[in-house]
């Protein structure tokens, strides 16, 4: 019986929450690295060919995504920090149950969420605007330009679906 409270006391030890709050800030290090490399390196509305089908853009997105209420009047700068800081918390508060239940599918897509959270608030914070430059296109089809901390957002969404559905499994 001891062995079985040894292992669990150490998967949940500190220092295992610690391993998941370094990956939420590595995540958090690499947008925030290649946000300020495109800051520095390509004008707004500069538009850099990458392939047939990609291209480098810098674009300032005051909304949301799909710039949702990127035409208010300011307001929304600060409504997208506090919706923001208040997820960002909420998720870090979920991560560690999930972490507690051994529940990684879902730590991982929480840890995603975060990272990405934590990258577009500090844009908002600091620019007033979120940086975005990933641009895809086919022929006279457009996605809308997104970054890195969407990108993982995006993951983690679909890891957390992936887990509901896993869930649900188990419980039919």
């Amino acid at each position: 019986m001891k062995n079985k409270e040894a292992i669990s006391e150490s998967i949940f030890s500190p220092k295992r929450y610690l391993l998941w709050l370094v990956i939420i800030l590595a995540i958090f290090i690499l947008d925030y690295a290649v946000k300020r490399w495109v800051i520095y390196s390509v004008s707004i509305f500069q538009v850099i060919n990458v392939t047939s089908y990609f291209d480098l853009v810098r674009l300032h997105n005051e909304g949301a995504a799909f710039s949702f209420l990127s035409n208010a009047s300011g307001w929304q700068r600060w409504f997208f920090i506090i919706v923001g800081s208040v997820a960002i918390v909420w998720f870090l508060i979920w991560l560690k149950d999930a972490i507690k239940q051994g529940n990684y599918l879902l730590a991982i897509a929480l840890t995603m969420i975060i990272g990405g959270a934590l990258g577009n608030t500090c844009d908002r914070i600091i620019y007033g605007y979120v940086v975005d430059y990933l641009s895809f296109y086919y022929q006279d089809w457009r996605y809308p330009a997104f970054n890195v901390a969407d990108t993982f957002i995006t993951l983690g969404a679909m890891f957390f679906i992936l887990n509901e559905v896993k869930e649900f499994r188990l419980k039919s």
